[in-house]
């Protein structure tokens, strides 16, 4: 089994900053790719921020230039370094990883999600 981890969600000011981490375990083959999805209230889950092994980044345009995403492939972690945070980042963010468990199953695992609140 895989299991994901986060940490790092609470309350922060407006401007302020947070830095999100997850931690995969279990029987993981390669992660492909690492990253973040967060869910607000009466949304849709979106993406945020993702990493390929390779280091190929993708992030949503409202993020971009304030939030970065790095990752410890051997470790099999990732974090999301959020800067200049606004209300309207607040949400759950969940960490993702697509990965193979053996060389021909690959699924996507889903972290039980964080809470992340911007609010003065």
């Amino acid at each position: 089994q895989v299991q994901l981890v986060e940490s790092g969600g609470g309350l922060v000011q407006p401007g302020g900053s947070l830095t999100l981490s997850c931690a995969a375990s279990g029987n993981i083959l390669t992660i492909h790719t690492m990253g973040w999805y967060r869910q607000a209230p009466g949304k849709q889950r979106e993406l945020v921020a993702t990493m390929t092994n390779g280091g190929d980044t993708q992030f949503a345009d409202p993020v971009k230039g304030r939030f970065t995403i790095s990752r410890d492939n051997p470790k099999n972690t990732a974090s999301l370094q959020m800067n200049t945070l606004k209300p309207e980042d607040t949400a759950v963010y969940y960490c993702n990883a697509d990965l193979l468990t053996t060389p021909l199953a690959r699924r996507r695992f889903w972290g039980q999600g964080t809470q992340v609140t911007v609010s003065s």
